[in-house]
C-alpha cells in the first residue's frame, strides 16, 4: 500500500518520497527486531521448561542408582557368607571323614586289648625258674606266647595303637587313671610308682588310660 502510494506521488516531490521510503524501512526493521526478540524469549522459555521437566527425572535416576548399589552390596555380602559357610562345612565334613578313617576301628581295638592283656598275664604267670630244658613243653609254650604277644604289638603299632607303660613318668590325668596315692621312699611325689594295667593310645588319642599308683608326698 505504501509502495503504491509512493508511485502515485509525483516525481516533483523527491523529499517526500525519500521520507516515506525511510519510514517504511524503519517499520520493517522494527518488526524484524521484535520477531527476533520473541523467538529468543520462546527459546529461553522452552529451555527452562525442559530443565524443569528433566530435574525430577534425574533425581529419580539417582535414587534408583543408589538403591541398586545397595542391593548389589547386600547380595555380594550374602554371596561371600554363603561361600564361607560352604567352605566351613566342607572342612568339617573332611575332618569327620578323616577321623572316621582313623578312629573307626577303636571298638575293634578295644576288644583286641583284652586279648593282649590275657597274653601278658599268661607270660607273666609262668615261673622263670621252670623254663628249663627239662620242661621242653612249658618252654615251647612260653616262647609261643611271647612271640604271639610281640606280633600283636607289631600289628597294634602298624594301625596307630601304642602301649602306655608309664612307670616313673609324671601323672597325666588324660592318659592315666590313679588307683591309689601312697608315699614311696626315693620317688618324687606326683610320679607313677606302679602300673596295674597298661594303657593304649590310638593315633594320639587315649583309647584306654593306664591304671596306676601315684607317689604321694610325705
Amino acid at each position: 500500500m505504501a509502495a503504491r502510494g509512493l508511485r502515485l506521488i509525483p516525481s516533483r516531490y523527491p523529499l517526500l518520497c525519500a521520507a516515506l521510503r525511510t519510514s517504511r524501512f524503519l517499520c520493517t526493521a522494527t518488526q524484524q527486531k521484535s520477531t527476533g526478540q520473541n523467538l529468543e524469549e520462546d527459546q529461553g522459555q522452552s529451555q527452562n521448561e525442559q530443565k524443569t521437566e528433566s530435574a525430577p527425572a534425574e533425581k529419580t535416576l539417582i535414587e534408583d542408582k543408589v538403591k541398586l548399589e545397595e542391593q548389589l552390596k547386600d547380595m555380594t555380602d550374602k554371596y561371600k557368607r554363603a561361600l564361607a559357610d560352604t567352605e566351613n562345612l566342607r572342612q568339617r565334613s573332611q575332618k569327620l571323614v578323616e577321623e572316621a578313617k582313623l578312629y573307626g576301628i577303636q571298638g575293634f581295638c578295644k576288644d583286641l586289648l583284652e586279648v593282649a592283656d590275657v597274653l601278658g598275664k599268661a607270660t607273666e604267670s609262668v615261673p622263670k625258674e621252670e623254663l628249663r630244658d627239662e620242661n621242653p613243653h612249658l618252654k615251647s609254650l612260653y616262647e609261643g606266647l611271647v612271640m604271639t604277644e610281640v606280633q600283636i604289638q607289631k600289628v597294634f603299632k602298624k594301625h596307630g595303637l601304642l602301649k602306655l607303660n608309664p612307670v616313673g613318668a609324671k601323672f597325666d590325668p588324660y592318659e592315666h587313671e590313679a588307683l591309689f596315692h601312697a608315699p614311696v621312699e626315693g620317688k618324687e611325689p606326683g610320679t607313677i610308682a606302679l602300673v596295674s594295667k597298661v594303657g593304649y593310645k590310638l593315633h594320639g588319642r587315649t583309647l584306654r588310660p593306664a591304671l596306676v599308683g601315684v607317689v604321694k608326698g610325705s
